[in-house]
């Protein structure tokens, strides 16, 4: 058979996903915060863009952004009057080649919206910024702005070298030995590099070394977790012959193993129980009372609170920033464009905006729906509390809203709640079911890891419970659980043992 080159033309359909839905699934993971710097990147880059004053914004509210969920069932959800969200099944692909009208993020501003006005607003009150309330230039004084900036752990050591140590050679040594301290307060690193680097004998950096040791605070510039105990103990004057060897034997008092210890220090049970709780009041980690990191608190996306019976669901005001397309300004700067490059500009960016502002509006709505039926099918945890929570999965939630469950998953990453038991996560409803004995229904695996934690927590030093002992108790309520399963669960709550517990309990006598 002989090889021929010939040129043929086919006509095919295919199924791509453009940039811009793939910009919309990203939306739909961002949580609020996420979603308000990506709003700022685009205010800076798109002119057609504005944000809306507070005030304004506080008068007109988008009937997409509140819902209800009764108490028996929860009537809210988004009504067929509502823009409908992006399905996922629509959104993992994109629209036909030549067929873009029937795109949901890539058809024209006017044919998806005649008339209604251009100016489409989307989100709830701009975020708190730091020249609100008051301008930058104004000359007041905030009292936050007057206040001390806390002292770092480096910055108190050398404070304390400077006043404590007067050779010079010494300080340089203390110098580069608070280099090699760890925010924990540990001295990290091996001293015999250092003495060479510095061109001096072992000794002299050792006898620094101990010179730093009687610093504040107590523990500081220890090598191991013994060295750091025995530096408290000594500074408190409590560091005898018995202490000493309970501190070089930690392993043993991790294990619990109370007669071994009190044959290493010669001690009664009273005793040993006396100075190990000495041991439990010493600080293991010294250096993060200065550089300890300051713990940001959960923004929610989704308020929750109860009305009249039932539930009320609403985006959070606080984080969501609300966005104008600037219909006004794009007419004239269109009047005005002089060349093609121009025109193609302005038609770029009147596209971004308009599929950024509707985007953003189906991105709220389909958190509203998923929110809202979540609360509906948990309703009992809302009422009852966690030994309520029933398992649900995905595709329980899918159903409902008539979403792929790809999407419900998008929702409820990185998505907080706040409620009136506290702040949760989206995905802390979901859970593993795990089947009821008796033909009764099934329990939601994380409400049998609280009925756990609350077993272990009401028992005593003369009945602690097994694993099978905790699972007999939990098949008498109904719970068809193995002893593996509770052992697994146990050991996710980072409890220790039976055995280990009652080392503990005895220990702490």
């Amino acid at each position: 058979m002989a090889l021929t080159s010939r040129l043929d033309l086919r006509q095919s359909q295919s199924l791509v996903m453009t940039p811009q839905m793939q910009q919309a699934i990203k939306l739909l993971q961002m949580s609020n915060l996420e979603l308000a710097a990506f709003i700022e990147t685009e205010l800076e880059q798109n002119p057609l863009l504005v944000r809306e004053d507070s005030e304004a914004a506080a008068g007109s509210e988008s009937p997409a952004e509140t819902q209800a969920a009764s108490s028996e069932g929860g009537e809210g959800g988004g009504g067929d009057d509502d823009v409908e969200p992006p399905d996922s099944a629509d959104m993992a692909v994109a629209e036909r080649l030549g067929d873009s009208d029937e795109a949901p993020l890539d058809t024209d501003y006017e044919n998806s919206w005649e008339g209604e006005d251009r100016s489409m607003v989307m989100g709830l009150a701009a975020p708190a910024r730091a020249g609100d309330g008051g301008s930058f230039d104004d000359g007041g004084n905030r009292l936050e702005q007057t206040l001390e900036r806390p002292i770092s752990l480096r910055d108190h050591l050398l404070a304390q070298l400077e006043m404590d140590c007067d050779d010079p050679a010494d300080r340089l040594i203390g110098r580069r030995l608070i280099d090699l301290v760890d925010e924990a307060g540990y001295l990290a690193g091996d001293l015999a590099p250092l003495a060479e680097a510095l061109g001096c004998g072992l000794e002299r950096v050792e006898r620094t070394l101990a010179l730093l040791h009687r610093f504040d605070p107590p523990g500081i510039f220890a090598r191991d977790l013994r060295e750091c105990l025995a530096l408290q103990l000594g500074d408190r004057n409590r560091l005898d012959p018995a202490m000493q060897a309970l501190v070089d034997n930690l392993d043993l008092l991790a294990k619990r193993d109370a007669p071994a210890l009190r044959k290493l220090c010669g001690v009664d049970e009273d005793d040993l129980a006396e100075m190990v709780a000495e041991i439990r009041a010493l600080n293991p980690k010294p250096g993060l009372a200065f550089d300890m990191a300051v713990a940001h608190p959960v923004t929610p996306d989704v308020l929750m609170w109860a009305q009249n019976g039932g539930w009320v669901i609403e985006l959070n005001h606080e984080t969501l920033p609300r966005v104008l397309f600037d219909a006004s300004y794009h007419a004239r700067v269109s009047r005005g464009a002089r060349d093609r490059h121009e025109r193609d500009y302005i038609a770029e960016c009147y596209q971004s905006a308009n599929w950024l502002v509707r985007a953003l509006h189906q991105r709220a709505t389909t958190i509203l729906r998923v929110a809202t039926e979540i609360v509906r099918q948990q309703d009992a945890f809302f009422t009852h509390g966690v030994h309520s929570l029933r398992p649900l999965v995905l595709r329980d939630i899918a159903e409902e809203v008539e979403l792929h469950e790809s999407t419900v998953s998008r929702v409820t990453a990185n998505k907080y709640i706040a409620t009136p038991r506290g702040i949760f996560e989206l995905k802390y409803f979901f859970g593993q079911a795990i089947a009821g004995s008796g033909g009764q229904p099934e329990h939601s695996a994380e409400s049998v890891r609280h009925r756990i934690r609350a077993l272990i927590d009401a028992e005593s030093r003369k009945a602690v419970l097994s694993d099978d002992g905790i699972a007999e108790i939990l098949r008498s309520e109904g719970v068809d659980i193995a002893r593996r399963t509770v052992a697994k669960y146990r050991e996710s709550l980072r409890i220790p043992s039976s055995q280990q517990r009652r080392r503990e309990k005895t220990m702490s006598l």
